[in-house]
This record gives structure tokens, C-alpha cells and sequence, in this order.
């Protein structure tokens, strides 16, 4: 394997997918790892985005986890560091964006870095220091109500300063808009004064595109992936329809969906209203001991021959606090994630190999249950969302189950009409709760096809 020129650290699995996805667009070669990788990766790449699940988790841990991450990158030849986190900027109120910067900038011997989650095309912006999504304040954006990383606060360089020892400074678009020159700078002028992170304004593709080229040589990014589209070229790459080349799509169809977000509420209503079969899961149900996933797969396993189904959890945030008040916060979340993975694993063993997943979280518990440990990055569904490709595991032969009432005694029927074997690939779309038009999980399996 030749060195890599971009390591890329990110703290959640459809976050390193997005991310993943812009530097393909932009010309690189990108293979996505499940964790730190433990074997060597299939192909020469121009990157390599190590995804991890640590947005939510106590920060030693995010820092323990991205230190790995950051150690595996460096050992492989990375020319530069990019730890990336959401376009809406969420976290905790202890982090993880701020340990996690300061950790790596420490390990990187770097005493100043930047700090952008501007997404232009997904309608994140920042102007002022304020992050924005589309029209409206992001504590305005329905991310205050956000069930793990609620954000009541826009203004990034005061959030960003609750969670870091280091200053934390502005450049602001007058100074983007003037392009290389002006950034180097204003970053030369924000150390001289004690800075060590500044948030960067942007407004539009063309703020980040002028902002790529001032980020040449430096140690370490942090951004969304919006800032992924300017940082290809300084490595001499450009644009090519063959980095996202992926192998022709075949089996069963299927989304599985645990975000709450309002946009994932949209595109559940919009795939039950278009006809297709969908079910929803209950936690307090799972919590009293009955095993929905069971449910769930019996319920699925005649109508996939069909076309696409939908298991989702997805509900509005007055539903999910009302559940989160009996269950509480972490076991709710937790049974919900256990519970999908569990389905999303019965679902391929019944043959699906085009999967959606929608939410952080869950696409990262449906991933591990999977057992996928690399991912090969394909073309763009809607921004920051592209197909994914992956070789199987082999896994045991799926059993002959009793049949629901109504239903077909063998639920492995369907997979074996679908063609699909154990160590078929699977097309996976990994998708952030916020992303993706009403209509993207029709659109993901019209375009596959």
C-alpha cells in the first residue's frame, strides 16, 4: 500500500461516509474502515476515513478511540490529519469536538488548527461564527430538541470554547472572501494573539473552496465535510468519474431508520404514503422482554420479494422524551439501536444486498452487527450521502422458521429467489438523520438500479 496523502478521523460512521463521499467528488480514491483497521486495505488509496462511534460517548474514550485512529494514519504515511464531525456541530456538553481537537493537536505537536462544520450544499453555513441551518439559528433548527447532543447555542466559537483550554478565534467571511492570502494571514494574526482553534466563516461552496488552499501543510483539520471539497486539489487531484465506480447492485431491498430527526420523519412519511410496506418498532415493548426483531423479520421476510420494506423508530421528539422519561435516555437508546442492528443483520442474512440506514447511531450498531470493516465509496445520492460497497463475511446458513400467520413457512425463501450467497457484496447507504431530500429512500434504490 503507498502512503495516503488525507488520514481522515471521524466521530461517526454516516459522518465518515459524508465526509468520504465530498473527497470523491473531488477526485480521491477513498476506502472507509469500521475502527481502526486491523488488516490491510483492499486497494491503493488517495485516503483513508477511519470512522468511529464516538460522539457520544464519555470524552476519554472519543480521545482514547481517535489517538488509535490518529496513530494507525500516521503509521501508514498520512500527509495530513482531518477530524471530522457533524454540520450541525453536535455534542455534549463536555464535548467531544473540543478533547478531541486539543488531543490530536497535542499529539501532533500543532498549536493552532481550524474549526468549520460548513456544509453549503446541505444548507449548513457560518457566518459570523454562527452556524446556520438554511434560514434559521441552529438552536431554531429543531437541533435543540436533539434526544443525545441537543444544541441550544449557534454561536460556535462560544460552544467550542465551553469544551477546550485554548482560545478560540473568528475568521470571518470578509476576510474568506479575499481568499489564500487573506486566511494565511488572519491565521498568522489569530496565533500571534494566543489562538489555537478559530472557527471559519463560510457561506458557500466558493468560501470553501477559497479556503482550501490556505489549509495546505497544516497538521490537522476540523471541520464537517464541507471543507472536503477544497482540499484534494493540494495534492494534485482532481476531478474523475472513476473514483466512484461501484459493482453492479442485485438482491433484496430494505431501510432501516432510527433517527427522529425532522428530515427522516419526512422521508418515512413520504415512503409509507408512496405504498410500501413499512413497520414500526416500539421500545417499550423490546423493554418488557418480547422480542421485536423476531417480529420484525417474520413480519418482513414475504413481502421483500416485492420490493422495498421499512423498519423504523423514527418518531417526533415529544414521542421520544415521553419514552426516554420511562426508559430513560441511554436504554432507550440502547435498546432501540440493539434491536435494528439485530434486524438489519436478519435482513441480509434473508438476502437484502441494497440497504439504507438512516442515523448516526443505528448505521454505526448496524455496521458492527454486520461485522463490515471496509467500505468502498461510490457516487452521491444527495449531499453528503453516497453508496457504499462491501464484501460480506461468510455467516451461517439461515435457518427454517415457523411461519407467521398469513405468511410463508421459510422465511430464507426470499433470499434464495434474490440469487444473493453469503459472500455477495452489499450496497449500503449510510445515511445522517438530518440529510436527504422527502423522497431519498425511494430515490437511493431507483438510482442504484
Amino acid at each position: 500500500m503507498k502512503k495516503i496523502s488525507l488520514g481522515c478521523i471521524a466521530d461517526d460512521f454516516t459522518g465518515a461516509t459524508d465526509l468520504a463521499n465530498n473527497l470523491v467528488r473531488a477526485g480521491m480514491r477513498v476506502v472507509q474502515t469500521i475502527g481502526v483497521p486491523d488488516a490491510p486495505l483492499g486497494a491503493d488509496v488517495d485516503a483513508v476515513v477511519v470512522a468511529l462511534k464516538s460522539r457520544t460517548v464519555p470524552p476519554e474514550q472519543a480521545v482514547t478511540q481517535s489517538l488509535a485512529a490518529l496513530g494507525w494514519l500516521q503509521a501508514h504515511g498520512a500527509q495530513q490529519i482531518y477530524f471530522k464531525y457533524c454540520s450541525t456541530f453536535d455534542s455534549t456538553a463536555r464535548g467531544n469536538i473540543g478533547p478531541v481537537t486539543e488531543a490530536l493537536m497535542d499529539a501532533l505537536g500543532t498549536g493552532f488548527t481550524v474549526a468549520t462544520p460548513a456544509f453549503p450544499d446541505n444548507q449548513r453555513t457560518v457566518f459570523k461564527g454562527y452556524l446556520f441551518v438554511g434560514d434559521v439559528l441552529l438552536s431554531e433548527s429543531g437541533m435543540q430538541n436533539h434526544p443525545l447532543t441537543p444544541m441550544v447555542d449557534a454561536n460556535l466559537v462560544r460552544v467550542l470554547q465551553s469544551q477546550t483550554q485554548r482560545r478560540v478565534g473568528l475568521i470571518e467571511h470578509r476576510v474568506v472572501a479575499r481568499g489564500e492570502a487573506a486566511v494565511r494571514e488572519r491565521m498568522a494574526q489569530l496565533q500571534a494573539e494566543g489562538v489555537g482553534v478559530a472557527i471559519v466563516d463560510a457561506v458557500s461552496n466558493e468560501d470553501l473552496l477559497r479556503l482550501g488552499p490556505a489549509l495546505r501543510g497544516m497538521p490537522l483539520v476540523t471541520a464537517g465535510s464541507g471543507v472536503a471539497i477544497g482540499l484534494p486539489a493540494n495534492f494534485g487531484i482532481t476531478p474523475s468519474d472513476q473514483a466512484s465506480r461501484l459493482p453492479p447492485a442485485a438482491g433484496l431491498q430494505a431501510v432501516v431508520s432510527g433517527s427522529c430527526s425532522l428530515a427522516t420523519n419526512r422521508q418515512v412519511q413520504d415512503f409509507i404514503q408512496r405504498g410500501h410496506p413499512a413497520m414500526a418498532i416500539d421500545p417499550l415493548r423490546m423493554a418488557s422482554g418480547v422480542d421485536v426483531a423476531a417480529e420484525v423479520l417474520a413480519w418482513a421476510g414475504p413481502l421483500l420479494a416485492d420490493g422495498p420494506v421499512l423498519v423504523y423508530s423514527t418518531a417526533d421528539s415529544g414521542d421520544v422524551k415521553a419514552v426516554q422519561g420511562r426508559l430513560g435516555v441511554d436504554e432507550a437508546g440502547a435498546l432501540v439501536e440493539r434491536t435494528l442492528a439485530a434486524v438489519a443483520r436478519g435482513l441480509v442474512q434473508r438476502g437484502v444486498r441494497q440497504l439504507v440506514v438512516a442515523g448516526g447511531e443505528t448505521s454505526g450498531a448496524c455496521v458492527q452487527a454486520l461485522d463490515i470493516t471496509q467500505l468502498q465509496i461510490g457516487p452521491q445520492i444527495d449531499p453528503g450521502v453516497p453508496w457504499c460497497h462491501s464484501i460480506l463475511p461468510p455467516r451461517p446458513a439461515l435457518p427454517v422458521l415457523a411461519a407467521p400467520q398469513g405468511g410463508v413457512a421459510d422465511l430464507g425463501a426470499a433470499r434464495r429467489s434474490s440469487g444473493a450467497t453469503d459472500d455477495d457484496g452489499l450496497h449500503l447507504a449510510l445515511k445522517s438523520g438530518n440529510f436527504g431530500s422527502d423522497d431519498f429512500f425511494t430515490k437511493a434504490f431507483t438510482m442504484l438500479a
